[in-house]
């Protein structure tokens, strides 16, 4: 290898990681990349952030970032459209991140999510000791408020530390990890849209291990949450689920689901109290939250029971995302 040859792997990103828009505003994405900026500095980091008409003030937070990739995707994603019916949206952002990442381990975060000290470090580490095609995170909430415990518990009590190191089933969006080349070998499945089921299950089904690492912390800081939003966002994410999974099973498995999903509140809602009390964390927070999270896991259900009859992800299909492929 020339000198020239040398220089140019040497310069490689060890790492890259994506940072999607989900809460949109300046000070989600500024807190999520000064949480990233001491990593930046120490390690080969390739950030990006591909953004709608959501995130403010992108100038500015170039100028504080110059290490970010902003990325301008306001003529392939109207959030507008999207976001009142579908979370495609952040699914399209994710995506259009993914095809930009070159480093050799490639991870997903989100605006509102504000990765650990060391989750950097802890992310390459436990990459380097493992074959695992994915390795995810734990997550932990980071507002200390009724509402956010709540859709904390629906959306990630299962990630709430202390999570269990070694093989597992399910790994979340919001802090994952992926091998380049694993991934890259599904592309098909996420080239327009990143469904984290879709992914996770052909990789599993693949023989693929996926892990999770309690030292690779993000905390959830969502700080402009409401009530209402919260409701909303609980539908059109079970309808999402619902209607990604219903492309994988047959049509009498569907309306089995569907007619099955008005359980769900029950069942949720009591997997989780399980889970909180295995943990032995937060748990007056978590009884005090209870009946926040049967209602919110009610609209789960609704949206689920909507997904499976209707075989769709999104209440309108009628997008498409036409951007450069890298290859």
């Amino acid at each position: 290898m020339n000198s020239q040859e040398n220089k140019i792997k040497t310069n490689e990103p060890e790492l890259s990681i994506v940072v999607a828009v989900i809460e949109g505003g300046r000070t989600a994405m500024e807190t999520c990349l000064e949480a990233l900026a001491p990593d930046a500095k120490n390690i080969k980091l390739e950030c990006i952030a591909p953004f709608d008409s959501r995130l403010d003030a992108v100038d500015e937070l170039k100028a504080k970032f110059p290490w970010v990739n902003f990325i301008d995707a306001r003529d392939y994603v109207n959030a507008a459209e999207f976001g009142q019916t579908s979370r495609e949206h952040h699914d399209i952002l994710r995506a259009i991140g993914l095809r930009e990442a070159t480093a050799p381990l490639v991870a997903l975060v989100e605006d509102h999510g504000t990765p650990s000290p060391g989750w950097c470090a802890a992310l390459l580490e436990a990459h380097r000791k493992s074959d695992a095609a994915g390795i995810g995170g734990a997550v932990e909430n980071g507002v200390d408020r009724l509402l956010n415990w709540a859709v904390y518990y629906c959306d990630f009590g299962r990630y709430q530390n202390p999570v269990p190191e070694g093989a597992v089933e399910f790994l979340s969006d919001s802090n994952v990890s992926y091998k380049r080349e694993a991934l890259w070998s599904v592309k098909t499945l996420w080239f327009d849209a990143f469904h984290e089921t879709s992914v996770n299950w052909e990789l599993r089904r693949r023989g693929e291990i996926l892990n999770l690492n309690p030292k690779m912390v993000v905390h959830q800081t969502r700080r402009r949450l409401s009530i209402g939003y919260a409701l909303r966002e609980r539908y059109v994410w079970g309808r999402s689920f619902a209607g990604t999974r219903a492309v994988e099973v047959s049509t009498a498995k569907r309306f089995i689901y569907a007619a099955l999903s008005f359980l769900l509140p029950f069942l949720l809602t009591t997997r989780i109290v399980l889970q909180g009390f295995r943990k032995k964390r937060h748990l007056r927070e978590l009884l005090m939250a209870l009946p926040l999270i049967f209602l919110l896991e009610t609209f789960w259900a609704i949206g689920e029971f909507v997904g499976y009859i209707t075989g769709r992800a999104a209440a309108t299909d009628n997008f498409s995302v036409q951007v450069s492929h890298n290859s």
